[in-house]
């Protein structure tokens, strides 16, 4: 089986899944092997249930009267299926990267751009070597623009992630301490997002600059094709203001209040309404999608819960972010306590970087700290040190937090959501 030959039955695919759960009438669906499980057993259940075709990697699995393929990988086939159907479309995809806040900037791109045209964008966090083609194949005839999130956390990837996605625009958010242990530092950081950059240089398309990063100025200084914002000479200027801890930005005397806090998430909003004016969109629309768009996904989430302030931010943590985070929260108004996760994946950083964190927390004063984790717990020797959310759970039965806002941040592995119903 080959690309070219399948991709007519592809087109009469409803969509692309990997999990045999979801699979639903005329889904294609893609049998990975893991070292523990050989999802080509599902084959025939996945027909049984309705899906069109299903792809395996196990010869003996090979079923072509009922639309069971062969191929010598699923990963190597979804990617090259992808990439071909990608050569397929005429419109404008977005490619976006970064450290930090690359989630929330593309949920906001996607609700800006929504406001006039039909979008297709990553969904949720797929946005690996696997997610980044089911993605892609989720395109369909109507879309008219797309907006793919990139993640890494090592060299090269960024790069054959653009290889797929081949975008007409890129934005990289920031670069941050995040994925230190594969990228080899802050410097690896650096050069592996900025394959997203060498990707848009070499084919001559657009890059989406925020010219008071730094790292983003030097790195596209020598490039005229871009888009920019953040200072005067830029091509759209905004401000900023906040209102009850929530962050807006202003445009030309008019101003869009989100439902996000902090300075962070300002810098994203700018993003997305450069991208917005950038394809034509008027600021009453931008203001609509700034100022309807609401956070789900715990990702600076402001939350009210019998009479208390939460902001809930537990689905990734590296210094950058916790850093930035905690700064933010010495602006709310009255007694403050947080609750600070792990934060993975630093190597050997690890203890450095979670001192430095502890040490800027203390530094702050606020009223209550509390960590969570292992790596946390070898450098605080205070009783609110907890090796996991279930033991700070169960602390949480008999003991109650006095402070009326309370910030809940770390890693997705430490699950401190699962905290939050013990919270009264």
């Amino acid at each position: 089986m080959n690309v070219i030959s399948f991709y007519p039955l592809f087109l009469k695919a409803a969509k692309v899944t990997i999990d045999s759960r979801k699979i639903e009438k005329d889904d294609l669906f893609f049998a990975f092997s893991g070292e523990t499980f050989n999802a080509a057993t599902l084959a025939e259940g996945a027909i049984e249930k309705g899906a069109l075709a299903v792809i395996v990697e196990k010869k003996e699995f090979e079923n072509e009267q009922k639309n069971i393929f062969y191929v010598p990988s699923t990963l190597k086939f979804l990617q090259d299926l992808a990439k071909h159907h990608r050569n397929q479309l005429n419109i404008p995809i977005i490619g976006l990267t970064g450290s930090n806040g690359k989630t929330t900037t593309k949920e906001i791109i996607h609700a800006v751009l929504s406001q006039k045209y039909k979008v297709q964008y990553t969904f949720g966090n797929l946005n690996n070597h696997i997610g980044v083609p089911i993605t892609l194949l989720s395109i369909k005839p109507e879309h008219e623009i797309a907006v793919i999130e990139m993640g890494a956390n090592h060299q090269k990837e960024i790069e054959m992630l653009c290889e797929l996605a081949q975008p007409h625009i890129g934005y990289i958010t920031n670069f941050g301490k995040a994925h230190l242990e594969g990228f080899g530092g802050v410097e690896g950081v650096i050069k592996g997002k900025s394959e997203l950059y060498d990707y848009l240089k070499n084919n001559k398309q657009t890059i989406l600059v925020n010219e008071q990063d730094p790292i983003q100025v030097e790195k596209t200084n020598d490039y005229e094709n871009k888009i920019t914002f953040g200072a005067e000479t830029a091509d759209y200027q905004f401000s900023e203001f906040v209102k009850d801890n929530l962050v807006g930005l202003v445009y030309n005397e008019n101003q869009a209040l989100s439902k996000l806090t902090g300075n962070y998430n300002y810098t994203n909003l700018c993003a997305a309404a450069s991208l917005g004016l950038h394809f034509d969109l008027n600021f009453a629309q931008i203001k609509m999608a700034i100022e309807n768009y609401l956070p789900t996904n715990m990702r600076s989430q402001v939350l009210e819960k019998n009479g208390k302030t939460f902001v809930l931010d537990t689905y990734n943590a590296n210094p950058s972010s916790m850093a930035e985070s905690l700064k933010n929260f010495t602006n709310f108004n009255g007694a403050k306590t947080i609750i600070i996760g792990d934060m993975l994946e630093l190597g050997e950083e690890s203890e450095v970087e979670h001192q430095s964190i502890l040490d800027l927390a203390t530094s702050l004063n606020f009223d209550e700290i509390i960590t969570v984790g292992n790596e946390f717990r070898k450098i605080n020797a205070t009783s609110k040190s907890y090796l996991n959310s279930k033991e700070l759970s169960d602390y949480l039965k008999s003991n109650k937090i006095e402070s009326m806002n309370i910030l809940l941040k770390g890693s997705r592995g430490i699950a401190l959501e699962e905290i939050l119903e013990f919270i009264d």
